[in-house]
């Protein structure tokens, strides 16, 4: 699996750029990216290919190359992308954005570690409607414009095996899928759904 590596459009901000989907923040040696808008992901490869997500970020989180010790270390657009550059010799919010990247890295290896792909779906999916998700009438709506590609890199999986866990997922009634690729999930507690 690969993802896209699109170069990046700016705006005409000095700090604040726009971005656009599957496009890459560039790697900044003495900064970082706050995103103000849009969702991002940031991953690594294996010496194979395999592509290994380290996060997934939205509004309001800090993501850079500081902040991780994996080369080569890429933060990818899943959608279009607002983001300010912020001088790490002028940055106050340090110990709090590590807090945040470690638990979102230990949630991560929790939903990872279970032993069923089923299981990691129904797990990444709750916590992607309770992390990034807002209410509507039938649930959470994810918002993000996930592919099936995106979902199964998250969680160490395959496209095909995304798509048909979904269907499935689907004709329970547990997620509504909804075009360009949006879910909502519609149970609070899908993570309790035994398969």
């Amino acid at each position: 699996m690969s993802l896209h590596t699109t170069l990046v459009q700016t705006s005409t901000h000095n700090t604040q750029q726009h971005f656009t989907r599957r496009s890459l923040l560039p790697s900044k040696k003495n900064a970082l990216w706050q995103i103000k808008a849009g969702f991002v992901i940031t991953y690594t490869y294996l010496e194979d290919g395999t592509t290994v997500a380290l996060g997934l970020w939205g509004p309001g989180d800090t993501v850079g190359e500081l902040l991780s010790k994996m080369n080569p270390y890429h933060i990818e657009c899943l959608s279009k992308v607002e983001a300010s550059i912020v001088p790490v010799y002028d940055w106050t919010e340090l110990t709090n954005t590590l807090l945040d990247h470690i638990q979102q890295a230990e949630e991560l290896m929790v939903i990872r570690s279970h032993k069923k792909v089923e299981t990691m779906l129904m797990q990444l999916l709750a916590w992607l409607s309770k992390k990034f998700g807002s209410e509507v009438q039938a649930g959470r709506l994810i918002d993000m414009r996930l592919t099936h590609e995106d979902l199964a890199i998250l969680i160490n999986s395959t496209r095909v095996t995304i798509t048909r866990i979904l269907g499935q997922l689907e004709q329970e009634g547990l997620i509504n899928k909804l075009s360009q690729h949006r879910i909502i999930v519609k149970q609070e507690d899908i993570w309790y759904y035994q398969i």
